[in-house]
């Protein structure tokens, strides 16, 4: 099989996870695009590394995530840059951009969580963030998250728990009005007179 063959059959057909998985990092569409395409680069200039018939899912993941990684370092280390255009039309108060911007992806993530469980995912510290998305969205064995994070399995673990504790406890006030109760016995509606 070809480089570009094993390319086309191996990791193309995981453009859209990626996709999303560059969204949830970024938080941005066009950065998102970016981060997808450096990453595939990347994967087609090193597709001799990755080996036929494994993972290539989390190889992928893994690439996104170092090129993240050092995209958010070399931008940290130069001064701010704003683009003259969106400068310009917002002084000029053309906010029609910014009005008409809709994805797909956030209009199908929001309707199937809801805003409440969207926010406090996104409320969460980033490493926090990352492990509920790679685990309970992209649905990532621990062995994998932690080949993608570059972390012990046991740091997933700990990670996983602490994330989803701290998810509990900011749903649950959004839990109880939409009549979710506990069913360990620890809610109110449970007292016994």
């Amino acid at each position: 099989m070809t480089r570009e063959e094993k390319f086309e059959v191996e990791l193309l057909p995981h453009l859209e996870a990626l996709h999303t998985f560059a969204f949830h990092m970024t938080g941005r569409e066009e950065d998102a695009e970016d981060l997808v395409q450096d990453t595939y680069m990347k994967a087609f200039k090193f597709i001799d590394k990755y080996d036929q018939g494994t993972n290539a899912k989390a190889w992928l993941f893994k690439i996104l995530k170092n090129v993240y990684i050092n995209e958010f370092r070399r931008k940290n280390r130069r001064p701010k840059q704003v683009d003259y255009e969106d400068a310009s039309g917002f002084h000029e108060g053309d906010d029609s951009a910014l009005t008409s911007y809709y994805d797909l992806r956030e209009d199908v993530f929001d309707n199937i969580m809801g805003d409440e469980v969207s926010e406090a995912i996104q409320s969460l510290p980033e490493e926090f963030r990352t492990i509920i998305f790679l685990c309970d969205i992209e649905d990532f064995s621990y062995d994998e998250i932690s080949k993608i994070l570059e972390i012990p399995v046991g740091t997933v673990r700990s990670r996983l728990f602490r994330a989803r504790n701290m998810l509990k406890e900011k749903l649950k006030d959004y839990a109880t009005t939409v009549g979710i109760r506990d069913r360990r016995g620890h809610s109110e509606d449970s007292a016994v007179d």
